[in-house]
């Protein structure tokens, strides 16, 4: 866990800054049982196809992002989530830029 966190009140979106033509990443928890992480993308960026081993739930805190699972769309604005099943392919592509906090769960 990032100790300079701890106990205090945090704005999410000002966690992460975006830089550009990249996909940058905090991680904020780190535990046996999963982890907590900030992404900030910008515009145009992504994560290509993959699996993750365990279930996880994407929160968009800034912008607007496509999250697709297992070949569906899915456009999120700020303020909602999706969860993604483990197992199950999914992406992720950055409509405009977009800052999410990953949270996955270990079971």
């Amino acid at each position: 866990m990032t100790a300079e966190l701890i106990g205090k009140t945090l704005k999410t979106v000002d966690l992460i800054e975006y830089q550009e033509g990249a996909v940058v990443s905090r991680e904020i928890i780190r535990k046996e049982t999963g982890t907590v992480t900030i992404f900030a993308f910008d515009k145009g960026e992504g994560l290509s196809e993959h699996t993750a081993p365990f279930d996880a739930m994407v929160q968009v805190v800034d912008g607007k992002a496509e999250i697709i699972i297992d070949g569906k769309s899915n456009i999120l604005d700020a303020g909602e989530m999706i969860i993604m099943p483990a197992n199950i392919p999914h992406a992720l592509n950055a409509m405009e830029r977009y800052k999410m906090v990953l949270t996955m769960i270990r079971s």
